[in-house]
């Protein structure tokens, strides 16, 4: 999980680590554990790995799921209270094969160096038939809505991060969004199977999806 021409993901977010879920919280006028909820829903019981777990702001939705904390940024994943933490990147997964029944993953693809080679870690680390599901941001589908959230993250997300005192981090963050294709493309060609996409928010900027091991 690494930014492309610049600091690596693991850098910025531990430049922002302690404001993160704070901002995050504020910027999506406090849906983003709502968000989050809908996705692991659809995940099955058992040993689920938390990949681009950062502070553990998904902690409370798992239940009573073993869940493994995995995250590039060491400082996030130090304020995470999971007890089984690995610092690590999605392309590269520390973790034999067919070792957990799910895997999930909010606002953590964008920021990654390869999808393809992170889906098909996520594919070999899912026993068969096991479930992944995933949060994350992307421009709305409609042309206009698009281009009007384009200039609304330009004027926000700066904002946001001079009120942070990090202007540079989320600026990263604005740029992110235009790094990858809609996640209809992004997830349709992959090793695993796409079950189901919805999208959340207001324009339909946030997406869940649901990806399921076949083989």
């Amino acid at each position: 999980m690494r930014g492309r021409g610049g600091p690596t993901s693991g850098e910025v977010f531990a430049r922002v680590a302690r404001r993160y879920d704070a901002v995050n919280r504020i910027l999506s006028l406090g849906r983003d554990g709502a968000w989050r909820r809908a996705a692991i829903a659809h995940l099955p019981p058992g040993r689920v790995l938390d990949l681009g777990a950062g502070t553990g702001a998904a902690n409370r939705e798992f239940g009573t799921r073993r869940v493994v904390a995995l995250d590039p940024s060491a400082p996030m994943l130090d304020l995470n209270p999971q007890r089984r933490r690995v610092t690590g990147y999605g392309e590269r997964l520390p973790f034999a094969d067919g070792s957990f029944d799910a895997v999930f993953s909010a606002y953590v693809f964008r920021n990654v160096e390869s999808v393809p080679e992170t889906l098909a870690e996520i594919h070999r680390v899912l026993r068969r038939g096991g479930a992944a599901a995933v949060v994350d941001l992307s421009r709305p589908a409609s042309a206009w809505k698009r281009a009007l959230h384009r200039v609304g993250t330009a004027l926000v997300l700066p904002l946001v991060g001079l009120l942070a005192r990090s202007p540079r981090e989320y600026w990263y963050l604005h740029r992110s969004l235009d790094r990858l294709p809609p996640p209809e493309r992004l997830f349709g060609e992959g090793p695993l199977a796409l079950e189901r996409l919805w999208r959340m928010g207001p324009f339909g900027f946030v997406y869940g999806v649901v990806l399921r091991k076949q083989r």
